[in-house]
């Protein structure tokens, strides 16, 4: 998952890309903590994420730490760069992903509707990529919580009553280094939210959007 820019676009349109073409190779089924996949590994197969969350992360030579992105469910991880995988892939809760062969990617197998759905994932992926750099690059601290917050629960949050409910799978320093901020600046944005009455938070892990309106406002920089 990234975090896209709403101003052109519906919420709708981040909706998980679901891949539901037949594949003959087992599910993999992973629990918290596990890895799917390390930097630098030979690419064999793509997934696509049937349940759970997983995180994809890269390491600079100082140890400093990019999230790069978070698989939910109807995603698919592990495109190859160069016939390896460019990040690391651990899960941050159980997972189940569905496997494809990388020749399905690259030929189709003999299934043009496997080859058609997958390759239209990666294009997604690279729109959605540019989307988060164009954040990055010219949104404020608070956009980009604001973003964040609203595109999760947007995909991926349960309506209830008072406002729309998610339960967090990443830690504040997860979202940070997603984000491009400081663990702390992350904390305060948040902070901020719930004192203006935009969110409500139940422990620290489960958000609570009060005001999508206002979130989305924000999010698109029109907040005041």
């Amino acid at each position: 998952m990234y975090v896209t820019i709403f101003s052109e676009r519906s919420a709708k349109s981040c909706a998980p890309r679901v891949l539901e073409a037949p594949s003959k190779l087992p599910p993999v089924r992973l629990k918290a903590g596990r890895y799917l996949y390390h930097e630098g590994d030979e690419v064999q197969r793509i997934y696509r994420i049937g349940s759970g969350v997983v995180r994809l992360t890269r390491l600079l030579e100082d140890g400093r730490r990019q999230v790069i992105s978070f698989g939910y469910p109807g995603d698919v991880v592990g495109f190859p760069a160069g016939g390896v995988h460019h990040t690391d892939c651990d899960v941050l809760v159980d997972t189940k992903l569905q496997p494809y062969r990388l020749t399905a990617l690259r030929d189709g197998d003999g299934d043009p509707v496997l080859h058609q759905a997958l390759l239209s994932s990666a294009l997604n992926e690279i729109s959605a990529m540019q989307d988060h750099f164009m954040m990055l690059g010219r949104k404020s601290a608070a956009e980009r919580v604001a973003s964040f917050l609203f595109v999760i629960t947007e995909r991926f949050g349960e309506d209830r009553e008072g406002g729309r409910q998610i339960t967090l799978p990443m830690c504040r320093s997860d979202i940070a280094d997603f984000l491009g901020l400081t663990t702390e600046t992350v904390s305060r944005s948040f902070t901020a939210l719930r004192k203006s009455g935009v969110i409500a938070l139940d422990g620290i892990q489960t958000v609570i959007v009060l005001d999508p309106k206002a979130l989305q406002a924000l999010s698109d920089g029109y907040a005041s």
